[in-house]
């Protein structure tokens, strides 16, 4: 029991907190050995100046049922900071039943291609359909309801002149509208800042939907049913060992919602999608790829297994703390108690508790919620009942409005 409690517990401490300082700690070790070799006469390492060859690009993204955010969309993705004649939009609406294909024709004015798809498949089919039949070299993946800042395709293409870079991860930045600071808005920026690390050693574990490109010619059609594409697709260009980095300058923004239980439902569904990955990808847990498979299992795989991890920590803690004198595991068995009973309060409004103590109770909240949802999607993803197709979440103000940010 003493030592399931201590690798369980240990598990998820390394993911959370070791992993990031490793990392760090790496990051800082290879530049103070650049620096050296630089010194002592190695060869420069200023960044020369180079001609703007941009490579053509295609914008690609599925809507379905978007009519409350498409015209700004496609406004959004006109506007861009990039040559005219090197860019393509293709919007692919995916069994829509509102109007989102015809404003989405009308705000594209001949310059966007809207395919109108029916029935209803799934963003993955969408995908697989349009992206092998864009005509750019470089194609940029997104959602109908992120927008672009101007520079992002620019700094996205800058990054393919390097000839081993396979996909480029962009930074995405949610933002609410009612709340300055929220949960996700924390735990985000400490997801941004390991995709910031990994991104160093060109591997990037998974992008996010919201902003990211691929080097067309290696896109392979994905099954239908797949679920979370936006891992699923950078991972295999990783695991045939091209680059992934991560461009912070390419910057994108995303409203969330306050709706607690689509965001359950939303989390449930990413957490189905990540075993399934890992069934579509298992390349991604050879030790010949080297730092992909390291950061994948300590980034990846022990966050999905986290929900786990801490039902068996407390179980075992539980049994250790009933021993007669073992008053540290008592202590420790508190402790976990006194963060169940703060997410509890903190699912239940903060009932009784003084206002120091509810950001923590929030916080806590966040991270039960958080991997009990994983849990379920692991339990629909066994079952098979997690389907591909998504559901839009409903937000309370416009697009436009990434300003607030």
């Amino acid at each position: 029991m003493e030592l399931l409690f201590w690798i369980a517990l240990g598990l998820v401490a390394f993911s959370y907190v070791g992993y990031p300082i490793v990392l760090a700690a790496w990051d800082g070790a290879r530049e103070v050995l650049s620096g050296l070799h630089f010194v002592s006469g190695g060869p420069d390492r200023r960044r020369r100046r180079e001609a703007e060859a941009w490579p053509r690009v295609s914008i690609v993204f599925a809507a379905y049922n978007e009519a409350a955010c498409i015209r700004a969309k496609v406004e959004n993705c006109l506007a861009l900071d990039y040559p005219a004649d090197r860019i393509e939009i293709v919007i692919g609406c995916d069994g829509c039943t509102d109007r989102t294909v015809e404003l989405a024709r009308a705000a594209g004015g001949g310059r966007v291609v809207v395919h109108d798809l029916s029935p209803r498949s799934g963003k993955a089919s969408v995908l697989s359909r349009l992206v092998p039949a864009a005509t750019g070299d470089v194609v940029v993946l997104t959602d109908a309801n992120v927008m672009l800042e101007p520079g992002a395709i620019g700094a996205l293409a800058r990054r393919f002149r390097d000839a081993s870079v396979g996909a480029v991860v962009g930074r995405l930045r949610l933002y609410n509208p009612t709340r300055r600071e929220y949960e996700e808005s924390a735990y985000w920026k400490y997801e941004t800042a390991l995709k910031y690390w990994e991104g160093k050693h060109g591997c990037v574990v998974g992008a996010n939907g919201g902003i990211y490109a691929i080097r067309r010619l290696l896109f392979a059609p994905i099954a239908p049913d797949t679920i979370t594409d936006d891992f699923v697709i950078p991972a295999r260009i990783a695991a045939r060992g091209w680059r992934v980095p991560f461009e912070p300058d390419a910057v994108a923004h995303e409203e969330t919602t306050e709706d607690a239980t689509r965001e359950f439902v939303r989390r449930a569904r990413i957490g189905a999608g990540n075993w399934q990955a890992l069934v579509r990808v298992p390349e991604l847990l050879d030790p010949r790829t080297g730092f992909l498979c390291f950061a994948f299992v300590s980034h990846k795989l022990l966050r999905w297994a986290t929900p786990f991890l801490l039902a068996a920590a407390v179980l075992a803690n539980g049994f250790l703390a009933a021993r007669p004198g073992a008053w540290g595991y008592r202590a420790i068995f508190l402790a976990q108690a006194a963060f169940y009973g703060l997410a509890v309060a903190g699912w239940s409004g903060y009932a009784g508790l003084a206002r120091p103590l509810r950001r923590v109770a929030s916080l806590a909240h966040y991270f039960v919620a958080m991997n009990a949802a994983l849990a379920v999607g692991l339990w629909r993803f066994a079952r098979g009942t997690q389907r591909a197709t998504w559901q839009r979440t409903e937000r309370t103000t416009g697009p436009g409005s990434i300003g607030a940010a």
